[in-house]
């Protein structure tokens, strides 16, 4: 008798009258909201304008469902083109099968397309957002979680799931929640990403290539553990292999990256006025010409002040003077009369 396991839900939809609420669906959706809402905080930190992370959103969201599930059915395509498989289930995206490969690449597609349109740099929109898309992958693999899929090897710890459902080949038991590794393990990553922006000030597409390096370890040793059909190359699943490869040239990318561009773009969004760091330099600005006006106050009044005391000198000067000329005119009238 188990003490202690992680349950599965005894159904992963409900039905609103004829409407299907799908569990897998939720994940996916309140993934979304999740990054959409990082990504734009980041982004007006950025100096970015608010309303363009989702803007550019709309264009690789649904980018990045296609790609996930064009990834998945072709890497798993006897689920449905072999023999006694039905190929419209391959269209059933509610029932599972989104790969993050194919859907990190194709939405990066959709985010460039959507970049253009706004007139932003992709690797700075992309650094913005990378955070959020690790958080969404933490909502997104409870999905797994309601349709009882994507489990471990079998196992009796006290955190194991346990699987009821026999659909699809599944067998009743206790297995590793590799869904909740791989969630834990995103939040991870998200929050290494966000203390690494902030402590070396990442730019020019190197913390989104920091969130795929760090995301590909774990999902590594993850995959390592998964029990379900998977096509092998040289012993490892194929999986394994995407994972090692796409971490190499996400490293590559932040060395080589660094080297030829350093630091952070100076400017993210052209045109934005409403940026933190516009403001503060426009505060900088405002300080700067405040400090200027006073000193020029502080002269023009020193000049103000010796002025009247100038004049005052002046007038004095010419009084005595004319004083002086008024005295000595009648004794000059004198002289002469006594001449006479």
């Amino acid at each position: 008798m188990e003490l202690a396991y992680i349950p599965s839900p005894s159904r992963g939809v409900l039905y609103l009258g004829p409407i299907p609420l799908r569990g897998y669906a939720f994940c996916i959706i309140i993934g979304v909201f999740v990054a959409v809402w990082l990504g734009n905080k980041r982004w007006v930190a950025r100096g970015g304008r608010a309303g363009t992370v989702a803007d550019i959103a709309v264009w690789a969201v649904p980018f990045g469902l296609v790609g996930g599930r064009l990834y998945h059915v072709i890497t798993d395509y006897e689920l449905y083109f072999s023999k006694g498989r039905d190929w419209v289930d391959a269209f059933k995206v509610w029932e599972g099968g989104l790969g993050i490969w194919g859907a990190i690449a194709l939405g990066a597609v959709g985010a460039w397309i959507g970049a253009r349109r706004r007139g932003v740099p992709l690797p700075a929109y992309a650094d913005a957002v990378a955070p959020g898309i690790a958080f969404a992958q933490a909502c997104g693999r409870w999905g797994n979680w309601f349709n009882q899929e994507l489990y471990g090897r079998e196992t009796h710890v006290p955190w194991a799931l346990h699987i009821t459902s026999s659909e699809g080949g599944r067998v009743p038991g206790y297995y590793h929640p590799t869904f909740l590794y791989e969630s834990l393990w995103c939040i991870g990553v998200a929050l290494l990403v966000i203390w690494a922006d902030r402590r070396f000030r990442m730019g020019h597409g190197r913390a989104f290539a920091l969130y795929v390096a760090a995301y590909c370890v774990g999902r590594a040793w993850i995959e390592y553990m998964r029990v379900d059909d998977a096509h092998h190359i040289l012993g490892l699943r194929l999986n394994d292999w995407t994972a090692l490869i796409v971490f190499l040239l996400a490293v590559a990318y932040i060395v080589i990256s660094a080297k030829k561009r350093p630091g952070r773009e100076a400017v993210v969004e052209p045109g934005a006025s409403d940026g933190p760091a516009e403001d503060a330099e426009e505060a900088g600005e405002n300080a700067d010409g405040a400090a200027a006006e006073d000193e020029v106050q502080d002269a023009a009044g020193g000049e103000g002040d010796e002025k009247p005391e100038a004049e005052a000198g002046e007038k004095a000067a010419a009084k005595a003077g004319e004083k002086a000329d008024d005295e000595a005119e009648p004794e000059a009238v004198q002289a002469e009369a006594k001449k006479s």
